[in-house]
């Protein structure tokens, strides 16, 4: 779920794609897998990610049948930070994520 153009990528390899998708088909979507209760594996592209509905946050919080996953925009993909960027901050502070060459 994204913009048209990274749909169009996942939907050459087969994909069940939902392009220019809002938070509130997200939403919609989570909420029917959950009631069929249905195994599935999702793409977000990141800004449909961060944004934290009920049905993607109660999903995220059981784990399991239905997996979400992010992914950065093909328009900007150098801007795109994971989630776990900030955990491995916090935990392991500023240094931790610097490209260290040798």
């Amino acid at each position: 779920m994204g913009s048209a153009a990274l749909c169009e990528g996942f939907g050459l390899v087969g994909m069940e794609t939902h392009a220019d998708a809002t938070p509130a088909d997200v939403e919609a979507l989570l909420k029917e897998l959950t009631r069929r209760q249905a195994p599935a594996l999702i793409f977000l592209e990141h800004r449909l990610a961060r944004v934290a509905g009920a049905w993607l946050q109660r999903v995220r919080d059981e784990g399991g049948r239905i997996v979400v996953t992010e992914v950065p925009a093909l328009n900007a993909p150098s801007d795109y930070r994971p989630a776990v960027d900030e955990m491995v901050l916090a935990l392991l502070g500023p240094s931790a994520l610097e490209d260290k060459e040798a």
